[in-house]
């Protein structure tokens, strides 16, 4: 099989989520024994169609504009059994660069009409290819790909053309859920073996690329809106936030404990029972602890029972620390913060909580 795959995303340079998962689709494929050519389309020039309907008169299928799509990907388009379009989700639909793609493919249909299962339509010059579609987007709920979905299955579902629909919402957290975003991985590659071989994917399949990754949709919309306070605070894009080492800085009891939570290193805790006491004062007043026993961390606001440790700190103070913008040791020797219990735990802090993510 001859598989055409667009990439319409225009981020690239490992920010591409889209390109993050059709990589992984299209490996399926290849090892399913598929050929497949990947465009990148942020590459190509491709106008706007003019629709002057030049190519259904004067030039019957071949377009006006001199371009990319006309010189390349058309040609590349017509000769592919399947195409797979790939893109993020743009205002709940196609972004423009794919969409400027489909509407340039009109070269392929004749100028007549024809009535085909109560419609009418246009007939075809060449065999339309068969479809895929693959979209990500960085809202948690799968329902925000439902216009989508319905435009795609009136455009590409006719005739058992479209093969599947791909879509990953929450994709922008996947890289800070580890061995969950691995499961997703396996499942797109597994369904890109499924496309060739069975021209299908199993609904096994389907459930496990598409799996739900966070079900606290509050914890979701705390942590994004972290991460773009960030953002606004450091001045930066998210593209020179992750260049940069950063991570979100917690503003709230709340949010600091989610983000040590998704930092939490289970190895390295591995064996070890203690209960951590954080009392917080200054710009968040309150207080909170940690449960670690042996790999297993709970997080609790309020007091805890015989803690082993306690950290009383300006939580400004902890949060420059957490945020790597003061050095935790000056600050204790400065008396910034006290810290009473054992002391060989606030040595090993950074071993406990050292996969600290950055959830976007």
């Amino acid at each position: 099989m001859k598989v055409l795959a667009l990439n319409g995303s225009p981020r690239g340079e490992g920010q591409s989520k889209t390109e993050l998962l059709l990589d992984y689709l299209v490996q399926g494929m290849r090892e399913a024994g598929a050929e497949v050519e990947v465009v990148s389309m942020r590459k190509k020039k491709i106008r706007d169609c003019s629709g002057c309907f030049t190519c259904w008169t004067k030039t019957p299928g071949v377009c006006i504009h001199k371009d990319d799509m006309t010189k390349v990907l058309f040609p590349k388009f017509i000769a592919s059994d399947l195409v797979v379009y790939a893109f993020p989700l743009y205002h709940f639909t196609v972004n423009a660069q794919m969409k400027a793609f489909i509407e340039r493919t009109l070269p392929i249909l004749q100028p007549f009409f024809k009535q085909e299962n109560e419609h009418i339509t246009h007939p075809l010059r060449q065999p339309f290819p068969k479809a895929v579609v693959l979209s990500v987007a960085g809202f948690p709920e799968m329902e925000v790909f439902d216009q989508l979905s319905s435009w795609v299955r009136f455009v590409f579902g006719r005739d058992d053309n479209l093969v599947a629909e791909m879509y990953r919402p929450g994709a922008e957290s996947l890289s800070s859920i580890g061995a969950r975003a691995e499961e997703i991985f396996t499942g797109f590659r597994q369904a890109g073996k499924e496309i060739i071989e069975k021209g299908a994917v199993f609904p096994e399949t389907m459930a496990v690329a598409t799996q739900e990754i966070g079900k606290n949709r509050d914890q979701f919309a705390a942590l994004g809106n972290v991460f773009w306070k960030t953002c606004i605070t450091e001045g930066v894009t998210p593209k020179e936030f992750e260049e940069k080492g950063l991570m979100p800085r917690p503003d709230s009891i709340e949010t600091f404990l989610i983000i040590m939570g998704m930092g939490f290193n289970a190895e390295a805790a591995r064996g070890v029972k203690t209960v951590i006491q954080f009392r917080f004062s200054g710009e968040v007043d309150g207080s909170c602890f940690f449960i670690i026993e042996n790999g297993k961390l709970t997080t609790e606001e309020g007091e805890a029972e015989n803690p082993d440790m306690t950290v009383s700190s300006p939580f400004e103070v902890w949060m420059d620390i957490l945020t790597g913008k003061a050095d935790g040791q000056q600050m204790f020797m400065d008396q910034k913060y006290t810290v009473s219990g054992d002391l060989n735990l606030l040595m090993r802090f950074g071993e406990f909580f050292g996969n600290q993510a950055k959830e976007k």
